[in-house]
């Protein structure tokens, strides 16, 4: 081992470092923003009913009648943003749910929010429905080999008709378009 030799990751590095290395390898495989936006959105749908803004001697009061809706509206979007970190599967439904409330939120508590909430929210659903995971780097990319004699080194070499079964699907349900089965079982 040299000088410059750098030491192994993780020994005497500081905590902070380590710490933030973490969170960012964390952040990487969830939605993250988009649970922090659909979070962000819940905040002032459910704030703002509840609120009583003072201007001068002049007190300001957004209650409105459906301000248990709008709380319900505010904490629902706080659970769906919780959940788009810690549990990623759930991603499209929470996306689609929080867009669905964030239309909701519009009439019902004061304009979503002051369109705050609306926007932060609207943009956190549409964050989470187009989310996709990403390919792990300690995967080695797969390469397809198309045309004739491009096989990959160590492929066992065929005939025509090996060629032919391996391009047949692998359909053991019995239920394709060509038996005329379509998904229909018989009972007998």
């Amino acid at each position: 081992m040299s000088a410059e030799t750098p030491a192994a990751p993780g020994q005497n590095e500081h905590y902070l470092r380590v710490f933030r290395r973490n969170f960012r390898t964390w952040r990487g495989d969830r939605p993250f923003w988009a649970g922090l936006f659909v979070l962000l959105g819940g905040f002032p749908i459910a704030y703002f009913p509840y609120a009583n803004l003072q201007i001068g001697h002049l007190t300001l009061a957004m209650a409105t009648t459906a301000g248990a809706g709008s709380l319900i509206i505010g904490v629902l979007l706080g659970v769906l943003g919780v959940s788009l970190w810690f549990q990623k599967h759930v991603r499209t439904f929470a996306g689609v749910a929080a867009i669905l409330l964030a239309l909701v939120s519009i009439p019902v508590s004061n304009l979503g929010g002051f369109l705050i909430g609306f926007l932060f929210a609207m943009i956190g659903g549409a964050m989470a429905v187009s989310w996709a995971p990403g390919e792990s780097e300690t995967e080695p990319a797969k390469t397809v080999a198309k045309g004739e004699g491009d096989a990959p080194e160590g492929a066992p070499v065929g005939t025509a008709d090996s060629v032919s079964e391996l391009s047949e699907p692998n359909d053991l349900s019995g239920t394709s378009p060509a038996n005329g089965a379509n998904g229909r079982h018989s009972a007998g």
